[in-house]
């Protein structure tokens, strides 16, 4: 089976095609001129997408060695997401799927990631515990098979990435911030500052609000200059900060290990590109005694080569959706058992 997949949720236009299972194509461009504007623009990004999406469909075949034809599956992403970026990839890929007479799946973004370790030559063993960290979403999953999620957690104000981002616009750093503070933390002291944790009654929820302030407040207190702070000093800032977002990560993942019986852990989204938070997570894991996967970089961003494969375990468990399918799903509370 040929299965292309679109993803174009946010600042990413990504095509990738499987093919008998095994990744054939996976291109992705990305939006760097969201960086002049100190984050994502929406309606820049649709209009991106609108140009992109077809040259890269094209590409992606080319790689493949394929042509429309041959294709028996089409995916894409359905949300959460920019809506009007939603709609280039989701529209287009049911226009094609039309065309070509052929089954068209809509698969949810964040499942894309949950199941983007199986990617990997080393799979994930159900149960398995996800850690979904994104710039949108912060969740703690038990993942029982391909179609039983629960969610023990997830974030109640800024999610992990988003507090990166933000962290980086108050030291200057600018759009997309995870990349930039990894960069200056590796350089920095991440012992000087004790920036809190917080606590929650929910012991698998997380909260990076608090700690986005307060270092807001820091450099406030510290600096009558915020747009002249010492290079050292700001290193030192990235890196108590990044040790902060990741000690919480780590220690409700942790919570979750000792009160649920899973076979292996899989940590993905943006922020699971970060070295500190892959570091620590793979020393959890030996600690534990569980086979840990995480993606590749290639597949920690959004990418179509997850939303391609999701579609095919969807398809396979017998689903084909309508052509009028919901471009913008609910992620509420009760989206996960």
């Amino acid at each position: 089976m040929n299965v292309l997949g679109i993803e174009t949720s946010c600042d990413e236009t990504s095509v990738a095609i499987l093919s008998s299972n095994k990744l054939k194509a996976n291109l992705i461009s990305s939006q760097e001129f969201h960086s002049n504007y100190g984050g994502v623009v929406p309606e820049l990004s649709s209009r991106a997408h609108l140009q992109l999406i077809k040259p890269l469909v094209d590409k992606s075949l080319t790689k493949a060695n394929l042509n429309l034809p041959d294709l028996d599956l089409i995916t894409a992403t359905a949300g959460p997401g920019l809506i009007g970026a939603l709609l280039v990839g989701l529209t287009y890929a049911k226009g094609l799927a039309f065309s070509l007479n052929v089954p068209f799946i809509s698969v949810n973004h964040i499942e894309g990631h949950i199941f983007s370790g199986f990617l990997m030559n080393e799979k994930p063993e159900f149960p398995f515990l996800a850690l979904v960290v994104s710039g949108g979403h912060t969740l703690l999953l038990i993942v029982k098979n391909f179609s039983n999620i629960i969610q023990l957690g997830t974030t109640v104000d800024d999610a992990a990435g988003e507090a990166f981002d933000k962290v980086s616009k108050m030291l200057g750093f600018g759009y997309p911030g995870g990349p930039k503070i990894q960069q200056s933390a590796s350089k920095g002291d991440e012992q000087r500052i004790d920036f809190p944790i917080a606590k929650l009654k929910n012991k698998y929820n997380f909260s990076f609000s608090g700690l986005k302030t307060s270092v807001l407040r820091y450099i406030q207190k510290n600096y009558s200059d915020e747009t002249n702070i010492p290079e050292d000093d700001i290193n030192d800032i990235a890196a108590s900060f990044q040790k902060a977002a990741v000690d919480a990560l780590i220690k409700n993942t942790e919570t979750a290990l000792n009160n649920n019986e899973v076979k292996s852990i899989s940590l993905v989204g943006g922020v699971a590109a970060n070295k500190k938070l892959r570091d620590d997570m793979t020393n959890l894991s030996k600690k534990y005694k569980k086979k840990v996967v995480i993606p590749d970089q290639e597949f920690c961003g959004d990418n179509a080569a997850m939303i391609a494969l999701r579609g095919k375990h969807l398809f396979d468990g017998g689903r084909k959706d309508k052509l009028n399918v919901n471009p913008y799903p609910s992620l509420g509370e009760d989206y996960f058992q």
